[in-house]
Order: C-alpha cells, then structure tokens, then sequence
C-alpha cells in the first residue's frame, strides 16, 4: 500500500489568469506538489490523486493546484504552451516533452532539477521520478517549456500566497523520502 501525505503549504485554491510571479516562488511550488503525487497509480485519462493520472492530468492538477493554472488536456497542446527553453536552461518547474508514441510532444513530465524529473509513466506504473540522462529518455526527449513567468524582484508569492518556507520544503521532502524507501525499496 502506497500512502501519500501533502503538507500544508502556501497553496490555497484561487484563481488566477496569468502566472505572474517569481520563478523561484511558483517553481518551488510545483515541484513540492509534483513530488506530492508520488507512487499515484497510471491511469489512462486520469485527473487526479484518487483515481489515477496520466502525464497530462499529472501536469494539468499539478499546476491547477499550485498556481491556478487551467492547462490544455492533451500534452501536445500543452506543448504549444509557455516559452521554449533549451535543454541547459531549464530549471525546476519546466515541463519536458518526450516523443513516446512515434508522435512529438506525446508524453510530459515536470523538471525537478539534476536532469530528474517526476512524470506518471504508463499503464501498470505509478508518479515517480525518472532521471532525462538514461537512454530511453534522452533519445525521446522533445524539448522544454517554461510556463512560469519570470517576475521582478520583490513580487508577491504564488497569486498573492507566501512562498513556501525552507522548513516546509525540507519537511515535504523528508516526508516524500519515508513514503519513497516505504512503498519502493523493502
């Protein structure tokens, strides 16, 4: 049994048109949220936690939930979306594309840094986290996107929120880390 924990962070629903804040605030964000999801089952059109995702509705709940965002629901429109960015310029927070199925832009993950990222992979499997250095994913790799917007300095947290705390972070990550050894490595 996979048990996932999501601390309360500076997330809170609201609604946003435009995600105008700093990279390191909405970034951080999404990647505590995307490691939130970790060890979620696949599930083909899957939305969220409960059910299920796929890379898309991974993405998709994911940026819903940490910056109010409505994404497209397919990849490859996600893939329209945002700016593109080069392989050496991404940062945690980037989406990175994959060319899966003889189609480009047919699967997406989040970057998480350290050429990682955490995507839900395919039928059978579960959200987790995949390095872009191993074969198969460097050669399908399609490119990146940057949907975060940069923002002068001293703008406010995610649509109006603090940014989460290092304390909060660390504990996350801790908590992801237990969860992790628990479910994948008896």
């Amino acid at each position: 049994m996979v048990v996932l924990c999501a601390l309360p962070l500076a997330g809170r629903a609201a609604e946003t048109s435009q995600m105008t804040v700093s990279q390191p605030d909405a970034a951080g964000e999404v990647v505590l949220r995307a490691l939130g999801m970790l060890g979620v089952p696949y599930k083909y059109g899957g939305e969220s936690p409960e059910t299920g995702f796929d890379c898309s509705g991974l993405v998709r709940r994911v940026f819903s939930d940490a910056a109010g965002e409505t994404l497209p629901r397919r990849s490859q429109e996600i893939g329209s979306a945002g700016q593109e960015i080069g392989r050496d310029e991404m940062q945690p927070g980037d989406l990175v594309f994959f060319n899966t199925q003889r189609s480009p832009f047919s699967h997406v993950g989040i970057y998480i840094g350290e050429q990682r990222f955490v995507h839900a992979p395919r039928s059978g499997g579960v959200v987790r986290i995949e390095s872009l250095e191993v074969d198969y994913w460097s050669r399908r790799f399609d490119g990146a996107r940057r949907l975060i917007a940069a923002a002068s300095d001293g703008a406010p947290g995610l649509a109006g929120r603090p940014a989460a705390s290092e304390a909060d972070v660390l504990a996350l990550l801790e908590v992801q880390g237990n969860i992790f050894r628990r479910a994948f490595l008896r």
